[in-house]
């Protein structure tokens, strides 16, 4: 519950301290004496829109605080574990607006964006509005109110969820079967080219490997002459490198014979000869194997020019071919896994369409059923606002499918006995209109678990017996949850188990409000002032006191 709310610096407030009980809190004031500031104050304090013209005349900087008693059981309890705001039993929602600057943010002491103070407010307060027959004519917030009534909270989601990713799916797969012919002739095109690669066969280095056997079979005539002169000259049977060194060796050995030292010399020459032997036996191998093949020229000739026009074609050089039939055959399959995808998103999308339309029609069950329970709910409850004979029903039609699932709400009123059953919105009389939405505020007010309502003036247009009447349902609702209702009626405002009244004054040109808790005396008073007017007599004294007693009475039998 709101256990405390400070105002400071906010529109003709300069400081407000207030504690607030549990059960039903009444705020009272005369017309004009600033009535709406809590309201303002405390949606500053849940993340309303700010405005610098708020802050009163003079100042630099507002400030409001609100602060609540919480469960660990209640969602928000829940919701400020999951943020890591949590504070034990409490939860202090503060704002702050400045002249020069953005308004700041604060749960429990720490900064945080306007977005997540809505989220933490939605959970801790309900503002029912003197307005609020003006939403109430909505069909999207009739069915905010039905589904709210039957607990349907899970279950709207998941219709919500699966129909957003209905469309997410639906959207993706549009965009890949608008792109499935162009897919399909670049399949084909790609299929044909890696047919025609793949039918080349392809060796790793073929290239390379024919180029080189090429230059060697069309050279093979100079290889062959070259060869033969070098083996000529180094073993021939004429002078020969080979001959010339065996001579100068004999001659070396001689001298080695009279000198030591010259061994060194001879083994290098012998050396040398050795080589010039192996040298000459390698080219011998190579001319008897050396055969010149017109025949394997030419089909090497012939592959090379059939891979050349190739590598031509697809403007790559012949080396690339093989790196380029990867390539296409990677965009290929690349190209069929996008058709798997777009099968897999069709499947998926079924699958979609399936549970949404199991969830639809489960919550179409279940909000005819929460339907009847509302519609005798509220019928009961005009009774009670002088609309004797009156019906409220709500009818079920089909909607195309959307994000609340397809059902067309609409909620339907007779105030009169005897007259059809109308659309709430064409009620004509605002009296009327106020008491049905006073009523049906009444009977789905209770169906959260929101611990804070406030009701602003919701009973305008209603008066006498039936305010009292309004003021009873009021201290009921109070029973299960704090209520703060801001009035104009004493009949309502006597059933407040806590009275605070709005107070203006002027002083030095500036005006100033103020809310005070009333005491005993004081609230005669006050709610001798809301009977009689400026001039208080005993009499209406006498009048505010036995509202209080039949109010006490009323509450005491309730």
């Amino acid at each position: 519950m709101l256990g405390g709310l400070s105002i400071s610096n906010l529109a003709t407030v300069t400081s407000v301290e207030l504690e607030l009980r549990n059960g039903m809190v009444v705020l009272t004031g005369e017309t004009g004496a600033g009535k709406s500031i809590l309201i303002d104050a405390l949606s500053l304090a849940l993340g309303a829109k700010t405005d610098k013209r708020m802050i009163r005349h003079g100042e630099q900087r507002a400030e409001v605080s609100a602060s609540f008693q919480i469960d660990a059981d209640m969602p928000i309890g829940a919701w400020l574990r999951e943020h890591e705001l949590d504070a034990d039993d409490e939860c202090i929602l503060r704002r702050v607006l400045n002249q020069n600057g953005r308004s700041r943010a604060f749960i429990n002491g720490s900064p945080v964006p306007q977005k997540i103070l809505q989220q933490a407010g939605g959970l801790l307060v309900a503002v029912h509005g003197q307005h609020a027959h003006q939403s109430l004519i909505r069909g999207s917030h009739q069915r905010h109110l039905l589904d709210r009534f039957g607990g349907h909270t899970r279950l709207t989601a998941q219709v919500e969820h699966l129909y957003r990713e209905i469309q997410t799916t639906r959207a993706e797969l549009e965009e890949k079967l608008a792109a499935a012919q162009e897919r399909l002739a670049r399949r084909d095109l790609l299929n044909y080219q890696i047919g025609e690669l793949e039918a080349l066969e392809l060796d790793e280095n073929e290239w390379r490997r024919l180029d080189t056997e090429q230059t060697r079979l069309s050279s093979t005539d100079r290889l062959r002459s070259g060869s033969a002169a070098i083996l000529d000259a180094l073993k021939g049977e004429n002078a020969s490198l080979h001959g010339l060194l065996a001579a100068k060796l004999g001659q070396l050995d001689e001298l080695a014979a009279a000198d030591l030292n010259l061994g060194e010399p001879r083994e290098l020459l012998e050396s040398a000869l050795i080589q010039i032997e192996e040298c000459a036996t390698g080219l011998r191998h190579y001319l008897d194997g050396l055969n010149l093949d017109p025949q394997r020229l030419d089909e090497v000739e012939q592959r090379l020019g059939v891979l050349l026009d190739m590598a031509r074609k697809y403007r790559v050089k012949p080396e690339e071919l093989n790196r380029h039939l990867g390539e296409l055959q990677r965009e290929l399959a690349n190209l069929e896994q996008e058709d798997s995808s777009a099968k897999q998103l069709q499947d998926r999308l079924a699958t979609l369409e399936q549970e949404y339309a199991a969830n639809t029609q489960k919550l179409t069950k279940k909000r005819r059923a929460a339907a009847r329970r509302l519609a005798a709910s509220v019928t009961d409850f005009m009774q009670t606002l002088a609309m004797q004979g009156g019906l409220f029903d709500i009818r079920l039609g089909q909607a195309p499918a959307g994000p609340g699932g397809m059902d067309k709400i609409e909620f339907l009123v007779n105030a009169n006995p005897g007259q059809p059953l109308e659309p709430l919105g064409a009620v004509a009389s605002g009296g009327e209109l106020s008491r049905i939405s006073l009523a049906i505020q009444t009977a789905t007010a209770g169906c959260d678990d929101i611990p804070t309502l406030i009701f602003d003036e919701v009973d305008v247009g209603i008066g006498g017996g039936t305010a009292s009447i309004v003021g009873g349902l009021l201290r009921k609702l109070a029973s299960k949850r704090q209520v703060i209702c801001i009035t104009h009626l004493p009949q309502v405002a006597t059933f407040g188990e806590q009275h605070l009244a709005v107070t203006k004054s002027s002083s030095d040109g500036q005006t100033s409000t103020g809310i005070q808790p009333l005491d005993a005396k004081r609230r005669i008073e006050e709610l001798a002032r809301m009977l009689g007017g400026a001039k208080i007599s005993e009499k209406t004294r006498d009048n505010a006191r036995e509202l209080l007693r039949q109010a006490a009475t009323s509450g005491d039998s309730g």
